[in-house]
């Protein structure tokens, strides 16, 4: 049985090449398009689509603010009337911005795509999706492994929509680092520093060591608590419960060894000196 979808993408161009991948790979009936989030809600509500492709940023409601309303609305569906509940709706993300891959992840997407979109990584979230859709078969909301999860997906949506409107970043205790084509989740615990070079974040942490999608060390540190993660110089971003060893250097000033493999070796600027001297009573 083909999964039906919509696809949600202000962007007609994006919304062609979806469709023609989703045609190619077979197994999926896009039964409607959106151009934003408003529309996108209605034909959510006319065709009950098993699985909904859906942009982030988008004019009105952006592509959490969508999610949060479909979740709210098969809740409500559940709570009033069991027998005639919906079987529900799943959702992948595809964007350009990989900065909302983790939030895609914390609210149960089926998946995260990045544009332009891989052919295999669409199939890998098909196929995905068509698993969950399976599984709904089992428990209604409220049952034990059931639905229920729902509700806190949808508190977690709402601080996604808030933060995105506000143009506010969240603290966060996990970070996502991409390591060749792949993405891994981090504890924030576990960065050991980050650097800029030639306009790219990279992040070393316990095990491999990749990039941010954040284009500078500030808006990186603003993610991060700075109890903890110090701009000890103006390229270098260290988490003072990674360093290994300080060596006196010219000037009264220092050199942290950092606790990676390669012993990194990081400076630490006039200005900050006195703050480590301080916080450490050296």
């Amino acid at each position: 049985m083909d999964i039906k979808a919509v696809v949600v993408d202000d962007e007609q161009l994006a919304r062609d090449e979806l469709c023609y991948l989703l045609e190619q790979a077979g197994g999926v009936t896009v039964v409607a398009q959106a151009a934003n989030g408003r529309d996108a809600l209605a034909l959510i509500a006319e065709h009950g689509p098993d699985l909904v492709f859906l942009d982030v940023q988008m004019p009105g409601l952006n592509g959490f603010e969508v999610a949060r309303q479909v979740l709210e609305r098969q809740d409500r569906g559940d709570a009033n009337d069991p027998d005639d509940a919906p079987g529900g709706t799943e959702i992948v993300f595809v964007t350009a911005f990989d900065q909302y891959a983790l939030d895609a992840f914390q609210v149960d997407a089926v998946d995260y795509l990045l544009k332009p979109v891989d052919p295999e990584r669409l199939d890998q979230a098909v196929q995905r999706a068509r698993r969950r859709i399976g599984a709904r078969v089992g428990p209604r909301a409220g049952d034990e492994g059931g639905a229920g999860e729902r509700p806190i997906a949808n508190a977690e949506l709402e601080r996604l929509v808030k933060r995105i409107a506000q143009g506010q970043p969240s603290r966060r205790e996990r970070l996502a680092v991409k390591v060749g084509e792949r993405f891994f989740l981090v504890d924030a615990g576990d960065v050991i520093f980050a650097t800029l070079a030639d306009e790219v974040v990279t992040v070393a942490a316990t095990g491999f060591t990749g990039t941010s999608n954040y284009r500078t060390l500030d808006e990186l540190q603003a993610q991060l608590d700075p109890e903890t993660f110090w701009r000890v110089h103006r390229a270098y971003l260290v988490n003072i419960n990674k360093i290994k060893e300080i060596v006196p250097w010219f000037s009264r000033n220092y050199i942290l060894k950092m606790s990676d493999a390669k012993s990194t070796e990081i400076p630490v600027s006039r200005s900050q000196t006195k703050r480590l001297r301080e916080y450490l009573r050296l």
